[in-house]
């Protein structure tokens, strides 16, 4: 029976001030209560993340956000970006891109807040929107599609399985697969790697962890190597020194020194991984606040070893090195590492993510190390009209 609240309206709302950005970082709370496997994010680093002072991409980019509101309620919520950095399309039109996209199980809704993100796109010359991205491809990428009955690893969405649903009602069509391995560290890895492991490191070659005394040099080390190996794929956006900067800071209280490995080659850095342990198993219960109490339970859990899951979020091996053997053999080596180090600080788990659908040679040392792929993430993309 229809009621008075599903007859009403669908209003776009474009946020604007403190109070409606509190209401919108707030819905994932409310729309998602219900959900077992829903992590709340911490209100205060949404609040950053959004905010245009504050976070560095908004020097390269911009954005706008919506919210969805039926009968006196909010039901919905979208962004809308464009970055300057993002690679164009294949006809030379600018890219853009939609994300934070959650709304009730409704068509009408889901069609207005993208409405709202593709005339926005369209405005600055976009003729085909992909996303979600929240708000970078270097933030959290992609749709959940696959994986749902595990809560997520820290920077990476978890959405309800009716929005894929809508997007593809809308119009919307699989863009690009993004994949997450799972590894359990008590695992052994596949006999081919565990005996090319066994040989030793090739000469020349040193494999060290992370020197925290360096930790703003360490982290310019890692991302332009990230930035050197990542520059040919797919969506790549270079991360900027000012990123650098403000992520040295932000990841400083979960970096473990052994769970952050350089492959030195003749004394230059030209392969690394980051390990860090999952800040959603430490944040879960908290409802998204550190007051009052929160901080001191957060710290308690990130310097003590109730942490028993991690997720890999970057990797790279230099471009010059990454065709010939010795690019092949050094991320085994640095996972075998990680691996070893991550069990002896009690993780069982490590997800490896994300990975293209189509980078084989990730997939395969996924696998090599006894990863499952277990969740999947959807890029959608949709022409716009001219």
């Amino acid at each position: 029976m229809m009621t008075e609240h599903s007859r009403a309206a669908v209003e776009i709302v474009p946020v604007s001030g403190a109070a409606a950005m509190e209401r919108f970082i707030r819905l994932p709370e409310q729309l998602l209560r219900g959900d077992p496997n829903f992590v709340p994010p911490l209100r205060m680093e949404r609040r950053l993340a959004f905010s245009t002072r504050k976070n560095p991409y908004f020097r390269h980019a911009e954005a706008a956000f919506w919210l969805a509101r039926r009968g006196g309620r909010v039901v919905g919520r979208v962004s809308a970006q464009q970055d300057r950095l993002s690679p164009p399309m294949a006809d030379g039109s600018p890219a853009g891109h939609f994300g934070l996209l959650l709304a009730e199980d409704d068509a009408d809704v889901h069609a207005a807040l993208l409405r709202a993100a593709e005339g926005w796109c369209a405005a600055r010359g976009v003729k085909r929107i992909t996303g979600p991205f929240s708000l970078s491809i270097n933030e959290e990428s992609g749709l959940l599609v696959a994986g749902h009955d595990t809560p997520p690893m820290l920077m990476m969405p978890h959405d309800p399985p009716h929005t894929a649903r809508q997007l593809e009602a809308l119009g919307y069509r699989r863009e690009k697969d993004l994949l997450a391995y799972r590894v359990e560290t008590a695992a052994p890895p596949s006999a081919a790697a565990a005996q090319l492991v066994g040989r030793g490191l090739p000469p020349g070659v040193v494999l060290r962890p992370i020197r925290m005394g360096e930790m703003r040099q360490e982290v310019a080390r890692l991302v332009g190597i990230f930035n050197d190996a990542w520059a040919d794929n797919w969506g790549f956006v270079p991360i900027t020194q000012d990123e650098v900067d403000t992520m040295a800071t932000a990841l400083k209280p979960l970096l473990r020194e052994k769970l952050v490995w350089f492959a030195e080659v003749e004394g230059e850095a030209v392969a690394f991984a980051v390990c860090l342990p999952n800040l959603n198993e430490a944040i879960r219960d908290l409802g998204g606040k550190l007051l009052p109490l929160g901080w001191a339970r957060l710290l308690w859990r990130l310097r003590g070893q109730r942490i028993h899951t991690a997720r890999v979020p970057l990797m790279g091996v230099k471009r010059s090195l990454a065709k010939g053997m010795l690019g092949r053999v050094l991320p085994l080596f640095i996972v075998d590492a990680l691996r070893r180090e991550a069990r002896a600080q009690g993780i069982r788990t490590i997800e490896m993510s994300w990975v293209l659908e189509d980078n084989l040679p990730m997939r395969r040392l996924a696998e090599a190390v006894g990863g499952e792929a277990y969740k999947t993430y959807r890029v959608f993309g949709k022409d716009l009209a001219a």
